[in-house]
């Protein structure tokens, strides 16, 4: 699989990156190898090419750049960018794949990706850490030589004029990512997905940290062993790791974010908080907490909460008749509802109940003892159904039937009101979606008349797109309030995830109005078995008698 990193630069000295390229290096300190003579050795096959320049002269030409537009002459601006193409090990032997190919392909990459920039492209065989895998390096200079054709990608309005600097953006990283796929693809290359997020990610400085910190310990054991003891730990761990490995623990026992909570307060001295629909862990050595996004995905939120369910779940098939299990309809899991905090809602399904009828009110069980007998006897079998419901759901008094009835109504209602909102969000984001649509396809125009000698003819010729991209741009300036508008892809993706949860929430809805009207069932037939009509009638035939 090929795989994309990216290093910014602010050193000044580009001639360090030929050295690098070049020469062989130290890979845990990154410092020059010396021979016996104190000479660098060359590395031993390297591929190298220059874009706009002559790889050899690339440190001249890019200070000559510099100069001549007056950039990168402060020493915290950013010089240079570093981009690293890394092939599968198994390309070598399965794809023969070959350094003078993996050339040929990413020089045809940087000349299609990074037009107008000084660029040196080297590919090596040597690969990291013996592994033998081909990589090429693309280092640019950060400023732009030549004038490009705009692509979709460039945010700023002079993002591929000659004098601007690069600006490596999450758009880009994506573009070039999805273009990498493609690549390899085509070639027939081992490749997997760079753009769903890692289940487990471990960056490119976590990595190193371990590498380091396993050679200090492996140092520190041999003194150890050598004095005749036997070491503790020989595997290093960094703290992003020992979070997983302590989340990978208590989340295969744990039913519910409480108990995932506890337990690993409790085993592990690590701290979880859930904010803004995320986790995020703090390390009993830290005082800043990791998010779940440092972590991966298999440590966030939804994926852990699916295991809470999973497990809730279980443990309720367990405990219920497994007759009927099987014919009760489940609900669907929502990954949006918090269901730590509400349990009972994954397992609650509606019931057969139906109300028991009150004889004394129904006119036509008082005109017909046939009906009324019969009326009676459907009463005698909801109860029945009624005592069982309550037994089975643990209702062991006529308070805490109540106190759920209020719980439910009271989320009901919540429910609503949240899908209220959300279809408040969706209207006002169609609108924005509309406009940016209607700002887009009228820009063009506006800028030409902007560019025009006589604006106002121009504005006659075009007033109709003058006005509506006017329009769309107040719209959007007032709802953004002075910042960058959103572009429409992103746009779109916050429809499609809030028309998501809009689908969720009437969901929601829907099972929370079926709860309640169950629950009102029971609470009505309870209040009816609890009635004493005979004691009634009794007292009624005294006062007949007193009267």
């Amino acid at each position: 699989m090929a795989v994309l990193k990216h290093i910014k630069s602010r050193n000044a000295d580009y001639s360090k990156a030929i050295e690098y390229l070049l020469f062989q290096h130290n890979e845990d300190t990154g410092k020059p190898i010396l021979d016996e003579q104190g000479r660098l050795p060359m590395r031993e096959e390297y591929y190298i090419d220059g874009l706009n320049c002559d790889p050899m002269s690339f440190d001249t030409e890019c200070e000559q750049l510099n100069a001549a537009f007056h950039k990168n002459q402060k020493w915290d601006e950013i010089k240079s960018h570093h981009y690293v193409i890394s092939f599968d090990p198994k390309d070598k032997d399965e794809c023969h794949l070959t350094g003078k190919r993996a050339q040929a392909l990413c020089l045809e990459f940087a000349k299609k990706y990074f037009p107008g920039y000084q660029a040196l492209v080297v590919t090596h065989t040597d690969g990291h850490s013996g592994s033998g895998n081909i990589h090429t390096h693309i280092v640019i200079n950060s400023l732009r030589k030549e004038t490009v054709e705009r692509e979709d990608y460039m945010d700023q309005p002079n993002d591929h004029v000659a004098g601007y600097k690069h600006r490596q953006t999450k758009k880009l990283l994506r573009h070039l990512q999805r273009n990498l796929m493609e690549m390899c693809e085509q070639e027939g290359l081992h490749q997997v997905d760079l753009l769903t997020p890692a289940p487990v990610k471990i960056t490119n400085e976590e990595y190193w940290a371990k590498r380091r910190g396993q050679k200090k310990l492996d140092q520190t054991n041999q003194k150890i062993i050598a004095a005749g003891m036997k070491p503790k730990k020989t595997v290093y761990q960094t703290q992003k790791q020992y979070l997983r490995d302590a989340i990978n623990d208590v989340s295969s026992t744990a039913s519910s974010f409480d108990e995932f909570q506890k337990l690993l307060l409790e085993k592990y001295k690590i701290s979880v908080s859930d904010k803004r629909g995320r986790y995020s862990y703090l390390h009993p050595d830290r005082t800043q907490p990791i998010t779940e996004r440092a972590l991966g995905t298999k440590y966030g939120r939804a994926e852990l909460i699916n295991k809470f369910v999973i497990k809730l779940k279980e443990s309720s098939l367990e405990n219920a008749p497994s007759n009927d299990w099987d014919k009760r309809p489940q609900v669907d899991y929502d990954p949006t509802y918090d269901y730590h905090a509400d349990p009972i809602a994954i397992i609650f399904v509606r019931s057969d109940l139906h109300l028991v009828t009150d004889l004394q009110t129904c006119i036509k069980a008082q005109q017909s003892r046939a009906y009324a007998r019969k009326v009676e006897i459907s009463n005698l079998q909801e109860m029945a159904k009624t005592v069982v419901y309550i037994q089975e759901n643990g209702y062991d008094t006529r308070e805490n039937l109540q106190s759920r009835l209020t719980e439910i109504e009271s989320k009901y209602d919540s429910s609503k009101e949240d899908l209220g909102s959300i279809n408040s969000e969706i209207k006002s984001l169609k609108d924005e979606i509309h406009f940016t649509k209607q700002y887009l396809a009228t820009k063009k125009v506006y800028n030409q008349m902007l560019k025009s000698k006589n604006k106002k003819k121009s504005r006659a010729e075009h007033q109709g797109d003058i006005t509506a991209y006017e329009k769309a741009r107040n719209y959007l300036q007032n709802i953004n309030q002075g910042k960058r508008f959103s572009s429409l892809q992103s746009l779109t993706s916050q429809l499609e995830n809030l028309q998501n949860q809009q689908k969720t929430l009437k969901q929601n809805v829907k099972y929370y109005k079926d709860y309640l009207a169950e629950l009102k069932i029971v609470s009505s037939n309870v209040d009816a078995i609890l009635e004493q009509p005979p004691a009634r009638k009794q007292t009624k035939t005294r006062e007949e008698e007193l009267s």
